[in-house]
């Protein structure tokens, strides 16, 4: 039986499909097994086969963290029940007295996570607009011990330059943290732009299939994953087999998947931006994107993620409420369409002030682009708009 495949000089497609796997050395079965196992018979007192119980190991989990962390590029893929399990035990790096800067336009859960539930331990944070790179410097202090971004913002889609920000993390001894959910390894890496920790939500693009819940964090330094190997396995926020399968399914197509959602989101953002009904389109695909040369610089593609201005909560639910294939749901990166409503769902946790101060009103519609025909989205949004 084959040993696992070198990745080395192949193109992500191939690092998609064959990334820490192997058939199946029992019976040739190309495809990973589910190991739906609790723990692992020891053949005597003091010798196992390498497994002991199933919060610790289990071969379809670390065939997925191979996967991922070779798809980013990375070394070591540490998998979490979900992406908030995965910045929570990030989180669980630092000590009481530590300072965080944090980009303001984090996911709601993220900000709701460390304004509510990290900063009573006695961590510190400070939330800036990470889009400006003098502002993350500003922010930073002596006990500054992490830098987190999300780039692209949910939902406002403002981007941070990550090689500029992991000088800043370096210059302050800090280790930089980067969410790169709504990129997805396809259109960016952030290691290889001098980031030390990136984390996905795999829920969206990475699974992509809208059928499961799952986080993962992918590292190139060895002591760090050794911390937070240390960190998956004492708290104990781990994925159970049949989800890793899930994931490492979806991963198999993400090449396919994410350049049709960038195709999709390009033509519907250009088609929205044209319209009189729409005030405002946020894409950094679009030139009149005021990051658009950094998204060109340090992103492959664009994603099918869309956020508009509709003008008030009135003309934005008509719209969300009029949509057919479009479905008025949270999350996104699934091979569906999906449409929301920023305020009063994903990023309702945050004070009314702090999302009008970023832009997030409450006439925001964000959009999820699916992989469905693109004539067929334009013809639905076209119709829920006309009942504007």
């Amino acid at each position: 039986m084959k040993d696992e495949m070198n990745m080395a000089g192949l193109g992500l497609g191939t690092i998609a499909i064959h990334a820490g796997q192997r058939p199946d050395p029992t019976t040739g079965a190309i495809m990973m097994p589910v190991y739906q196992t609790s723990t692992y018979v020891q053949p005597e007192l003091g010798r196992h086969l390498g497994y002991e119980y199933a919060r610790t190991h289990n071969p379809t989990r670390e065939a997925y963290e191979r996967n991922v962390a070779a798809l980013e590029n990375g070394t070591h893929g540490i998998a979490f029940s979900s992406g908030l399990a995965a910045t929570d035990t990030m989180m669980k790096l630092l000590s009481a007295g530590d300072h965080v800067v944090c980009g303001e336009g984090v996911y709601g859960g993220t900000y709701r996570l460390f304004n509510q539930v990290i900063s009573r331990l006695g961590i510190e944070f400070s939330f800036v607009d990470s889009s400006d790179p003098a502002a993350l410097r500003a922010a930073v202090k002596p006990n500054t011990r992490l830098i987190h971004l999300e780039t692209p913002t949910n939902p406002m889609m403002r981007l941070s330059d990550i090689a500029e920000a992991a000088e800043i993390a370096k210059a302050a001894g800090a280790l930089l943290s980067v969410d790169n959910t709504f990129a997805s390894p396809y259109n960016q890496r952030p290691l290889e732009l001098g980031a030390d920790i990136v984390l996905h939500s795999v829920t969206k693009y990475v699974n992509g299939h809208s059928d499961m819940v799952g986080g993962i964090i992918v590292v190139r330094d060895d002591e760090l994953h050794e911390r937070l190997r240390f960190l998956q396995n004492a708290a104990g926020a781990v994925p159970g087999p049949w989800d890793c399968w899930l994931a490492l399914r979806g991963t198999k197509t993400l090449h396919l998947r994410m350049a049709a959602h960038n195709a999709n989101g390009q033509q519907i953002a250009e088609w929205l931006d044209a319209h009189d009904k729409v005030q405002q389109v946020y894409y950094p695909g679009l030139p009149a994107h005021p990051q658009h040369e950094l998204a060109r610089r340090q992103m492959r593609g664009f994603t099918g993620m869309i956020s508009i201005e509709m003008g008030s909560l009135e003309r934005a639910a008509a719209f969300v409420n009029g949509v057919r294939i479009f479905a008025l749901a949270e999350s996104l990166g699934g091979v569906e369409s999906l449409i929301g409503h920023p305020a009063m769902m994903t990023h309702a946790s945050i004070p009314r002030d702090r999302r009008y101060a970023m832009g997030l009103t409450d006439g925001l519609v964000r959009l999820s682009c699916g992989v469905e025909d693109v004539q067929d989205l334009i013809a639905d949004l076209e119709q829920a708009l006309a009942a504007v």
